[in-house]
């Protein structure tokens, strides 16, 4: 079993360890801080939504992004993603193509998010915004880039793991957050709890002071009814592979095994030979995560045939009010056109 790139201590109960990283979390909290206070974020002519996390590590962001893209649509816009695109080689603004790009040339999750609307990755957000707007894209949403605050956002949508929560609450590297939590929220227009668990009340009580709205979404599996009863190899390398795997049993998987990675994990060709090895020896069904699968697309080799035999689980974020996504949707876009009032751009 390959180990996690996010140390354990972190969603501990506070220890030695984060009080030894605390001069240096005291520091990075300074720099965020201030980062995030004194930014001059572009503006572009378009509505832009950010979804954005409190700390490192997979919250759900990649299946909100795309169920906030589709309630655009609904909405009769055109929505565009804009991605800094991590684990990808595009510095300048590049167009994915989820038909020929690779997950190591744009990044697993832009990879996800073209399937469903045009996706920029680039390390100027602005101009990739700009460029989505030049193909007639008119709502952008920003898959993170919240602390960074380089393009300007009418509305932010944070996502919270309720399982996770924010660990001990400390400040890289002393803990998962990217910056102090109360200056966070002061940025924040509104946050998204996603499953159940009471971990998150920290990040709650905070944006109920702060008169943040508090949102409730559940990410739903598809396809999981193939390989219920089944006795399965999972594998995963995503920000909390233990979720998936309760995810599995919950639903009427036997986990006979797991082998998991560190986030945006890319696998090589020996790992695809002994994961098919032991399936085929041991009569297991391999399953992984629709992030993971897009990280065997366009490959050949053993990569190949373990996509190829492996049952993939797409997962869809479900808002539980089902009019929160619509008033997401509308109170971007009125965001958007007040503040080019108050400009004197209209």
């Amino acid at each position: 079993m390959a180990g996690n790139e996010t140390p354990p201590f972190w969603y501990d109960a506070p220890g030695v360890k984060s009080l030894l990283a605390s001069p240096v979390s005291q520091l990075y909290a300074y720099i965020a801080r201030r980062r995030m206070d004194k930014a001059q974020p572009k503006r572009v002519l378009a509505p832009v939504l950010c979804i954005g996390n409190l700390t490192v590590g997979g919250t759900g962001k990649t299946p909100t992004a795309i169920a906030i893209a589709k309630a655009a649509i609904k909405h009769k816009y055109r929505p565009g993603f804009v991605s800094r695109g991590y684990g990808g080689i595009h510095v300048r603004s590049h167009l994915v193509d989820p038909q020929n790009d690779t997950a190591t040339a744009v990044g697993d999750e832009p990879l996800l998010l073209a399937r469903y609307a045009p996706t920029i990755v680039g390390h100027n957000r602005a101009t990739s915004a700009q460029n989505l707007i030049d193909q007639g894209c008119d709502f952008i949403i920003m898959d993170d880039g919240f602390q960074s605050r380089t393009l300007h956002y009418d509305y932010a949508l944070i996502t919270l793991d309720a399982r996770r929560g924010i660990g001990n609450g400390s400040v890289i590297p002393g803990g998962p957050l990217r910056a102090p939590l109360i200056d966070q929220i002061r940025w924040a227009t509104a946050i998204l709890r996603i499953g159940d668990g009471d971990r998150g009340d920290r990040v709650i009580r905070a944006a109920s002071r702060a008169a943040k709205p508090i949102m409730h979404g559940h990410l739903e599996p598809a396809n999981v009814r193939e390989i219920s009863g089944k006795q399965v190899l999972a594998f995963a390398g995503i920000g909390d592979p233990t979720k998936f795997y309760e995810t599995l049993k919950k639903y009427g998987c036997y986990l006979a095994d797991t082998h998991s990675f560190a986030d945006h994990h890319v696998y090589t060709h020996n790992e695809a030979r002994q994961l098919l090895e032991k399936a085929s020896s041991e009569g297991l069904e391999l399953v992984t995560t629709e992030k993971d699968a897009v990280r065997l697309t366009h490959i050949e080799g053993p990569l190949a045939e373990l996509k190829e035999r492996t049952h993939v689980l797409p997962v869809s974020l479900v808002f539980e009010t089902k009019t929160d996504a619509d008033s997401i949707i509308m109170e971007t876009a009125e965001k958007y056109h007040q503040a080019r009032i108050k400009n004197g751009s209209i």
